[in-house]
């Protein structure tokens, strides 16, 4: 059984945040890498991030579009079940109900959107940067039904991890899931998070920190 590491936090205190986000870091990655790479790019305010550690920097062994088998299952569970430990320990620290954004880059949007299939919705929105489902469409897997929460989601025709058909596959499954949805595709960008998807990210963060709904503005 994987166990993963402490969480780098970032922003303001939980308590003193206006909105509290969990931004999961991708295969091989850290979540120093997330705050190089997207989080401290941000200009939201009053902020409590929380970037989850995987143990070997990675949430479980096999590619996202791979069936799921015994080793992924239990490592794929294993993780949701770190995550939601570290939402409900956020959540407790922040006090009153505040708006929640969860999210990720690659490996990290996947596990977000498993997360979100598992335990969504919740009061706020979800940011899959270069996202999908783990496993086949012929895999058991959650289904939640997401009541209308806010779910962007992206992805690019070069990306070697998750292709464009993953990634077609994971918006119809949103679309299912009653999400409402935002998908971007980015036709040549490589694996990485472009700035009109960190813009994207601060704009939700910024909605909700005002207490407006995301997507009633567009990102540059």
């Amino acid at each position: 059984m994987a166990k993963h590491g402490e969480p780098h936090r970032f922003g303001v205190s939980p308590a003193e945040a206006e909105v509290l986000c969990v931004f999961v870091h991708g295969r091989t990655q850290s979540p120093e890498d997330m705050l190089e790479q997207v989080i401290g790019r941000l200009s939201a305010g009053r902020i409590a991030y929380c970037l989850p550690r995987a143990e070997g920097n990675s949430w479980y062994a096999a590619r996202a579009t791979d069936a799921l088998n015994d080793g992924t299952r239990e490592a794929l569970g294993a993780s949701l079940d770190h995550l939601h430990g570290l939402v409900e320990d956020l959540r407790h620290a922040g006090g009153r109900e505040k708006p929640l954004v969860i999210g990720g880059f690659s490996q990290g949007a996947c596990l977000s959107l498993e997360y979100a299939m598992k335990f969504g919705p919740w009061n706020g929105a979800m940011v899959n940067l270069t996202g999908c489902r783990v496993g086949h469409s012929t895999d058991d897997r959650p289904c939640a039904d997401l009541d209308g929460m806010p779910v962007y989601l992206t992805g690019s025709d070069l990306d070697p991890w998750i292709p464009v058909s993953a990634f077609a596959e994971a918006s119809e499954a949103l679309g299912r899931a009653r999400a409402r949805l935002r998908c971007e595709l980015f036709p040549g960008r490589t694996h990485q998070a472009s700035e009109m998807e960190v813009a994207a990210l601060d704009a939700i963060l910024t909605d909700l920190a005002v207490g407006s709904r995301p997507f009633r503005r567009v990102a540059a």
